[in-house]
């Protein structure tokens, strides 16, 4: 049998590992580093087969699939880049792509990287909360390297048809930081900049509909959103800029008591998002504009 290894059995990597099973001749092997995650991963049945020694199982591997934090990805292939199969296929599932992209060009020729990024989660993490059906109807973004291989690419659009993901898109690093950095990153930081106001604590119990799905994402992982901020800085910050400038703006009007241009101001993103509400209820194509 060929063999894919999913490296990391959290909440994406265990998923991912569960969705897999069964795909065409492959035999999915899950790597982990703790005894915890194995005992769990192992109950659950989340892979084929479950080992702790992923160093040993890379030279065998076809497919490579890295489920880590950004940087344990970014160190995973400076340190292993000489262990990986020729030919094979080695993918990621994280949410910043251009960095990690770059990191893929220490590997040797005849290694085949492709940025990859399931957009699908929970608010929980680890791999009690993994399940195969995760990936049912949503996004998969692919972001090849010029190196890219036709074979790869099929591969890859196969096995995401298998996981039952909603489509498969193709887009630029660069491009998919970009979004992300507006349709993600940026509401996390308006949900932590939110729940550091001291009013958050005295006005418990007077929480409305619109305060709990504004703040639902603030209860993060520090250290994981730390990576992802900063290895999309760029994209990130200009993002960041922008909606200075247009709270600025609001509360300029507000200040002066500008019934006229808050109104203006209220009614031209109102109609923007009525607008995006009648395309979905119609039916229309919502797939990411790369």
């Amino acid at each position: 049998m060929k063999k894919i290894l999913v490296v990391g059995l959290g909440l994406i990597g265990g998923s991912l590992a569960m969705a897999l099973q069964g795909f065409e001749d492959y035999e999915v092997v899950g790597a982990v580093r703790s005894q915890s995650t194995y005992d769990k991963a192992a109950a659950r049945h989340a892979a084929d087969r479950i080992t702790f020694d992923h160093a040993a199982e890379l030279p065998g591997a076809d497919v490579v699939i890295l489920c880590q934090d950004p940087a344990g990805i970014i160190a995973f292939l400076q340190e292993h880049r000489n262990r990986f199969k020729p030919g094979c296929l080695i993918w990621d599932v994280c949410g910043v792509k251009t960095a990690v992209m770059e990191a893929s060009r220490c590997l040797p020729e005849g290694v085949d990287f492709i940025g990859c990024h399931p957009m699908a989660g929970k608010e929980v993490s680890g791999i009690d909360n993994a399940e195969g059906t995760l990936f049912r109807n949503t996004h998969f973004i692919v972001t090849p390297g010029p190196g890219a291989t036709p074979e790869h690419l099929d591969l890859l659009r196969r096995m995401a048809d298998w996981c039952q993901f909603g489509d498969v898109i193709e887009t630029t690093p660069e491009r998919h930081d970009e979004m992300i950095a507006y349709t993600s990153q940026l509401m996390h930081v308006i949900a932590v900049s939110v729940c550091d106001n001291d009013e958050l604590f005295s006005c418990e119990g007077f929480e409305g509909g619109s305060f709990r799905d504004c703040t639902r994402v603030a209860a993060l992982d520090p250290a994981m959103w730390t990576q992802l901020f900063t290895l999309n800085a760029p994209a990130l910050s200009k993002m960041v800029s922008e909606l200075e400038e247009r709270i600025h703006q609001y509360r300029t009007a507000i200040e002066n008591n500008d019934r006229e241009t808050l109104s203006a101001m209220l009614s031209h993103a109102s109609s923007r998002k009525k607008q995006i509400n009648l395309e979905r209820a119609r039916g229309d194509d919502v797939h990411p504009k790369f």
